[in-house]
């Protein structure tokens, strides 16, 4: 069996990360299920949930027993559940999946790079999302509080479909706006085409990958540090990519705001490096299980050239190795200057995902980068 499965709440999910395992409750094993059992467990725990996540666990990774035992009453007959009999490792759960039935999941297994990325990506958003709906193809995330964050309110499509049906599922969400979309299938490059010849904007994101290190030269000069931070380089930033926006300053305010929400429902480490004690260059990462994201590695123009977003990448890797992670995976845009930068460090391509953002004539309001 390539993957075993658990179900739980992404607030209990949370917890674990903190705590490094996720422990048994009410018994002296942790409940997993194979892929296709986890529908019996559900019904009886969630029924009608749509907000929980699968925990994808490689077996590998588990070193106390695993017992397979009947279940209740009422399974089928001769159905055996597989029991870990002891706490289940962070390290040992290599995706975390949304679980909204009657949509199958998809699981990937250890050894899928893009997979997991695919995984992580979809999970973090709905898991934060003050709204998640259904669309056909994917899922929109929501959360009216931030109308500015394309990131925030948005299509995650998975399923291939033509520039017509992207576009019409795009309008068919909010009543007056057209909302961007992350095209996810292979592929994509086709409908993201036509949809660019339509007026859109389309940018090919490259999903890149490493394995993390423990020590890196340079890394020492990287310190954690509170997120607040290095709110003003965000905010120096944004202003810099932003400028000329008639509303800058709420859009700015949103970006920032929204922030905090990541760290509720995965591990996140801010890193900085200083100059004379002010920071100059940061980075972020948010570790999901044995999965690590690298986000927001910046440096202010004027320190370039210093090696400061060096050792910034050498203490997140750093970061990844400590929580036991065995995979490191960013987006880079794949015609822009970072994605070589991270190529000489390391990383290589696992594959790509297509985002394309309605013009002025199809409705947008957001202005705000990713």
């Amino acid at each position: 069996m390539s993957v075993l499965v658990h179900l739980c709440t992404p607030a209990d999910w949370r917890a674990a990360l903190s705590a490094g395992a996720l422990r048994p409750s009410g018994g002296p094993f942790v409940h997993l299920s194979s892929p296709g059992q986890v529908s019996l467990p559900a019904g009886r725990l969630f029924p009608g949930r749509r907000d929980l996540v699968l925990l994808v666990v490689d077996p590998a990774r588990l070193t106390d027993p695993v017992v397979e035992e009947p279940g209740v009453p009422g399974d089928p007959v001769g159905m055996r559940f597989p029991h870990l009999y002891g706490p289940l490792p962070a390290a040992a759960v290599v995706a975390v999946v949304p679980y909204r039935p009657p949509v199958e999941p998809v699981l990937p297994a250890p050894g899928d790079a893009l997979g997991r990325a695919l995984a992580h990506q979809l999970s973090l958003r709905t898991r934060r999302a003050a709204e998640v709906r259904d669309v056909p193809g994917g899922v929109a995330v929501l959360d009216r509080r931030f109308p500015h964050s394309r990131d925030d309110n948005r299509l995650l499509l998975d399923d291939p479909a033509d520039a017509g049906t992207v576009a019409r599922v795009a309008a068919d969400v909010l009543e007056g706006q057209v909302l961007p979309a992350t095209l996810r299938w292979p592929g994509a490059d086709a409908a993201a085409a036509e949809l660019a010849a339509a007026g859109w904007e389309a940018e090919e994101l490259v999903v890149m990958a490493r394995s993390p290190v423990p020590s890196l030269p340079g890394a020492e000069r990287a310190e954690v540090v509170a997120q607040a931070e290095v709110h003003p380089l965000w905010e120096a930033s944004w202003r810099r990519g932003l400028a000329g926006l008639p509303d800058l300053d709420e859009v700015v305010r949103q970006l920032v705001g929204r922030e905090h929400r990541n760290d509720a429902v995965v591990a996140v480490t801010d890193v900085a490096a200083r100059e004379d004690g002010r920071v100059v260059a940061a980075g972020q990462l948010r570790v999901d299980g044995a999965t690590a994201v690298v986000e927001s590695v910046m440096t202010e123009p004027a320190a370039r050239g210093r090696g400061h977003a060096d050792a910034v990448l050498a203490r997140l890797l750093q970061l990844a190795a400590d929580a036991g992670c065995d995979l490191v995976v960013l987006d880079a845009d794949a015609r822009d200057w970072p994605r070589d930068w991270y190529a000489r460090r390391g990383f290589t391509v696992a594959g790509s995902t297509w985002e394309v953002v309605p013009g002025q004539s199809g409705g947008a309001t957001q202005d705000s980068s990713r």
